[in-house]
């Protein structure tokens, strides 16, 4: 059943109720953090007044922190890295990078940007004390169509590199006006990839942009997935498998309905918590529960078209892995105190 959030905290109430209404038992979603937060919310304010019509929500995609730190409930589960974690792999990999010596970090100006930007200002400060953040600005989020007077500031700062966690027409905007500036540094990226984004960047992006994610682009790891993404794109050319983990979220949730025997939300939400699972690409995965936060590789790609099986926006061009770090890796401290049922 779909049901349109338009990323707006206000509709995504309405879209709620309305599936409240048509008894739907679980709510997938992810694109936006500010409407996460809010359905989290709202899930847990309608589950404790009504224990007969409890709703499980399933996150995919929103990765502010705070989901599964302060604002965590036990009504919803993460199956995507979040913000503090996909940058602790950044900055792994920034701290190795001796040629970099300042960096500018620019972002939407919402819950996600100011996430981004606070962890990594906190771990560079651990990991690269000699690293000057030259700038750390954040902008009206889908609102700006021009941002060279953005890139301007970032061109004149002298930045090593750039941090962003850009998505959707603010990454491709942004994208577009540092390759025009001519601006040549590593950008690092939570979401330079697919969405028009790998075409726009094309040529000039070229072994510049990398993005931090989770699953495997190229090459693939599995002949699963890489039939799983033949069969896709035979039946959906236009499109891309942009998100692989939502194989995994479709699996586990099936996977916790079989073991519970029922679709009753709190019993899959018991079988969930702790279960491990091999994901699509042969990986192990599992929730933590203590704040129901997935665990699993991240990688960090870069944008090019060698090595390219399986392109973004049937432009030629695509994500490459250049480095894998380990589930055992990705783990970090939690501040979650759920109350459970």
């Amino acid at each position: 059943m779909p049901y349109d959030s338009q990323a707006n905290v206000q509709e995504s109430q309405i879209q709620l109720n309305r599936a409240i209404s048509e008894n739907i038992h679980f709510i997938l979603q992810g694109n936006s953090s500010a409407v996460a937060n809010a359905l989290s919310d709202s899930v847990s304010r309608h589950n404790r007044r009504n224990p007969d019509q409890r709703i499980l929500y399933v996150n995919y995609a929103a990765v502010d922190p705070a989901l599964t730190n302060e604002n965590c409930n036990f009504w919803h589960f993460r199956f995507d890295a979040h913000a503090g974690i996909k940058m602790q792999a950044l900055t792994d990999l920034i701290a190795q990078r001796n040629m970099i010596g300042s960096i500018y970090i620019i972002g939407q100006d919402y819950s996600f940007g100011k996430a981004v930007a606070a962890s990594a200002v906190e771990m560079l400060a651990i990991k690269r004390p000699d690293i000057d953040i030259v700038g750390n600005e954040l902008h009206p989020m889908e609102i700006v169509k021009d941002f060279t007077p953005y890139v301007t500031k970032i061109a004149s700062s002298g930045a090593d590199a750039i941090i962003t966690g850009n998505w959707g027409a603010d990454m491709v905007s942004l994208g577009k006006a540092i390759t025009d500036a001519g601006i040549d540094v590593p950008v690092y990226t939570y979401y330079a990839g697919y969405d028009g984004i790998t075409s726009t960047l094309g040529d000039a992006g070229e072994g510049q942009f990398r993005l931090v994610h989770e699953g495997h682009f190229n090459p693939s790891l599995t002949d699963r997935y890489s039939q799983y993404v033949r069969k896709f794109k035979q039946e959906f050319p236009e499109q891309d498998i942009s998100y692989p983990r939502v194989v995994t979220v479709v699996e586990m949730l099936a996977k916790a309905i079989e073991a519970a025997g029922s679709d009753d939300p709190l019993e899959v939400a018991l079988a969930l918590e702790g279960m491990e699972h091999i994901n699509i690409h042969g990986e192990r995965v599992t929730m933590r529960p203590g704040d129901h936060q997935l665990f699993q590789p991240i990688q960090i790609s870069v944008h090019t078209n060698e090595g390219i099986e399986f392109d973004g926006d049937n432009s030629g061009f695509g994500l490459v892995t250049e480095i894998s770090v380990p589930l055992e890796n990705t783990l970090v401290d939690h501040s979650c105190r759920m109350r459970k049922p």
